[in-house]
């Protein structure tokens, strides 16, 4: 009989590696034969310390003992019918004594549950009260599955110790491989959980280091005074957008620099990216490139967004900052460097259509000090997020839940909270009718201004890059449900606004917005809300999108997208032809 190593599912493989990097070796199994890729992987690795019981129920009383006894946690492992439903009685036990139990169950797969199949235990659902974590590693068939696999393995064994732990089940689906022939486990991407009382990792002092910042509620003096210590002796930035909150000193507003399609910025690359904050509305902070992520929370929940995370530090922002600060002030190269290339862009963007993003750029540095700006879902954000505003300016979106539904009402709701204070917004035709509704209601102030862009449909289905854009006009009538809401008509907003009080503005080209953007900025008539109404097309809103993200071109990046775009869909003996011609 040949000598069996390790199983060639790659689930398996990743779990087994992730209990040997957190130290975990002690495993109960029970007989079966869908844990045998797991079992029979591990029986040949010394690493780990194996005990059998044929009895699910005793086996899971008996990891009760041995984690209660070490403070270490232990594995149970059993197969499919109703091995697992006898581990319950001892998860219940696990889990109002806090005990780091990991049931990790095997299957075949939930596409088999339903079909009067043997041995197919539906363990999607279980009693509120016998796992502090759920996990499902399916099979890994691509890149995506790997990360999916990757990060409910970590989590799972992450859950045992958190907030004073407790039983985690992992439900582990096999093909029943047979192939024992892989003699060296590969590695998997390990992410460890801090605390304020453990020892923290190092920060070497040679790493470029950036905080991204998602959106975030407002920072505190406090808060905001431990980043800025960071970044002075760390030589650090703050990548941020309209979203984050952050108006400090190393404030790096991103979108215009990752944005850009035919250059690639060395600011995009860092060794070690903090992430702080929630969803980000940052369209482009995605391309960033580095070597790991720390995120820094105190819920302590693992959020990867970028594939990189290593490290997860369940404390305060300001306690982690703070910790982090070196005793000396270094150089601030790396925010020159980052001012210098926004200022740059900025200075040599190019003519824009009349767009939203045309309209944010004749705006951003006009907007009165002190006042607030809400930003509709997506285009609208996107477009402000491509120019930095003035630090006494307030920002925000939705980004929550990301829908275009409740954007005027959330700006209408902050409003009333400071009646002297000016809240601006910026929503598209959909999003402005969706919510249009909260316009009569009573409360509104005369603090309100609200520019609307009408271009008489969902214009994000029609931008160039959007997926939905090879549908062409097609796309119009159900994935941009235009022709909706008196389909631009000139009429139909101008007589709701003023039948409610408002001061109704519009404009039709650039001409007619330059000439009413002075009185919708204007500070000194508050006699009534405003609504300035612009209607701009379809193709403009998409031309303008297509500029500001492909007008810097450095030599090896730009050429790698041509080439790129030039044989898309070029059969093969036609691309050495193409790249030719472009090299000429």
């Amino acid at each position: 009989m040949d000598k069996k190593y390790y199983t060639n599912e790659r689930n398996v493989q990743i779990m087994i590696f992730l209990l040997k990097a957190h130290g975990i070796k002690r495993v109960i199994a029970s007989p079966g034969t869908t844990n045998m890729t797991f079992i029979g992987s591990i029986q040949q690795d010394p690493w780990f310390e194996i005990y059998s019981s044929v009895d699910e129920r005793s086996a899971a009383y008996l990891a009760c003992g041995m984690a209660a006894e070490t403070g270490e946690p232990v594995v149970l492992s059993c197969t499919g019918a109703t091995a697992s439903r006898n581990y319950m009685p001892g998860l219940t036990e696990a889990y109002y004594r806090k005990l780091p139990v990991l049931a990790l169950t095997s299957h075949r797969g939930d596409f088999r549950l339903g079909h009067l199949l043997d041995q197919q235990i539906d363990r999607r659902q279980s009693p509120t009260d016998i796992t502090v974590e759920k996990c499902v590693l399916p099979l890994v068939k691509d890149a995506d599955d790997e990360f999916y696999c990757t990060i409910e393995a970590n989590k799972a064994i992450l859950a045992l110790t958190q907030r004073g732990g407790g039983p985690v089940h992992v439900n582990m689906f096999t093909r029943y491989s047979s192939d024992f022939s892989v003699k060296e486990l590969p590695s998997a991407r390990v992410i460890r959980r801090y605390h304020v009382s453990d020892k923290l990792p190092e920060m070497a002092s040679n790493k470029k280091i950036a905080i991204f910042v998602g959106a975030h509620k407002h920072f505190t003096d406090a808060e905001k005074a431990a980043i800025e210590a960071f970044c002075q002796t760390n030589n650090a930035v703050v990548f941020c957008d309209h979203t984050s909150g952050y108006h400090g000193r190393y404030a790096v507003h991103n979108a215009l620099i990752c944005g850009q399609r035919l250059s690639d910025s060395p600011i995009r690359t860092m060794d070690i990216l903090i992430h702080i904050g929630e969803v980000s509305g940052d369209a482009y902070g995605k391309v960033m490139k580095m070597q790991e992520v720390w995120r820094v929370s105190e819920d302590g929940a693992v959020r990867d967004s970028w594939g990189r995370l290593t490290n997860v530090f369940e404390m305060s922002e300001e306690i982690f900052f703070k910790t982090y600060t070196k005793e000396h002030k270094c150089d601030e190269t790396y925010l020159e460097k980052c001012k210098a290339e926004y200022q740059r862009l900025l200075s040599t963007l190019p003519e824009l259509p009349f767009s939203n993003i045309w309209m944010a750029s004749q705006m951003y540095n006009k907007l009165p000090n002190n006042s607030e700006i809400h930003f509709g879902i997506y285009n609208s954000l996107r477009a402000w997020n491509f120019f930095e505003l003035g630090d006494t300016i307030r920002t925000n979106c939705n980004v929550g839940g990301f829908g275009i539904d409740g954007g005027i009402s959330t700006m209408i709701g902050a409003s009333m909270c400071h009646p002297d204070k000016l809240y601006f917004g910026v929503f598209g035709d959909l999003a402005f009718f969706y919510d249009m509704n909260v316009l009569g209601n009573r409360h509104v102030g005369n603090n309100v201004r609200i520019l609307l862009i009408n271009n008489g449909k969902g214009n994000e289905f029609r931008l160039y890059s959007h997926p939905c854009s090879i549908f062409g006009e097609d796309a119009d009538p159900y994935m941009a449900a235009a022709g909706h809401y008196g389909n631009k008509s000139v009429d139909l907003v101008r007589h709701y606004a003023e039948d409610l009080g408002y001061k109704y503005l519009t404009a039709f080209n650039k001409e007619d917005f330059l000439t009413v953007l002075p009185l919708f900025l204007d500070t000194n008539d508050c006699s009534k809300p405003y609504l300035l109404e612009v209607f701009t097309e379809t193709e403009d809103e998409s031309n303008a999108l297509e500029a500001i993200l492909n007008y810097d071109v450095d030599a090896t990046t730009g050429l790698k997208r041509k080439i790129a775009n030039s044989v898309k869909g070029t059969p093969v003996e036609g691309v050495i032809n193409k790249m030719r011609e472009i090299l000429k």
